[in-house]
């Protein structure tokens, strides 16, 4: 049996496209899918949930100040979400690839996981982000070069 919610989030990016797992009509069909693969239903119905989320925080209008500003994490935040992942987010922040809006989507489907956050799963979770969003295209296939190829990677 696979574990976690994110195994299976991870396992929908790797193996199917966008479209796929974001239509709700193909939902009942994937999970029969996911099942049959060995994740367990929980996980998979948490995952479902959990890409309903993103969907909806999409919606939302999203204002900040001005550009620049630093960003501080509450205490539960910084409590699930480790030094070296918020590191990361600051690093991708700085390359161009999460504005201050995508950054805050990201934190929020993190704070969304059951399960403990290190900086693989943070990877994974701006990769899921950014493929939600219209005109990413760019920001996601610099981050995808990043997780894919790590060993070109330091931050």
């Amino acid at each position: 049996m696979k574990e976690t919610v994110l195994d299976v989030l991870m396992y929908l990016l790797e193996n199917y496209q966008q479209g796929e797992f974001t239509d709700a009509d193909n939902q009942d069909a994937l999970h029969e899918e996911l099942v049959a693969a060995g994740f367990a239903d929980d996980q998979v119905r948490q995952a479902f949930a959990w890409l309903d989320g993103l969907a909806a925080q999409r919606q939302l209008p999203i204002v900040f100040g001005p550009g620049g500003a630093m960003r501080l994490y509450a205490r539960e935040e910084a409590a699930k979400i480790p030094l070296d992942c918020r590191g990361f987010l600051l690093y991708l922040e700085q390359l161009g690839i999460l504005d201050a809006g995508l950054r805050e989507l990201v934190i929020d489907r993190l704070m969304a996981l059951k399960e403990e956050i290190d900086l693989e799963r943070v990877k994974w979770v701006c990769l899921l982000v950014l493929m939600n969003q219209p005109d990413a295209e760019e920001a996601f296939g610099h981050l995808e070069e990043m997780v894919y190829y790590q060993g070109e990677f330091t931050h």
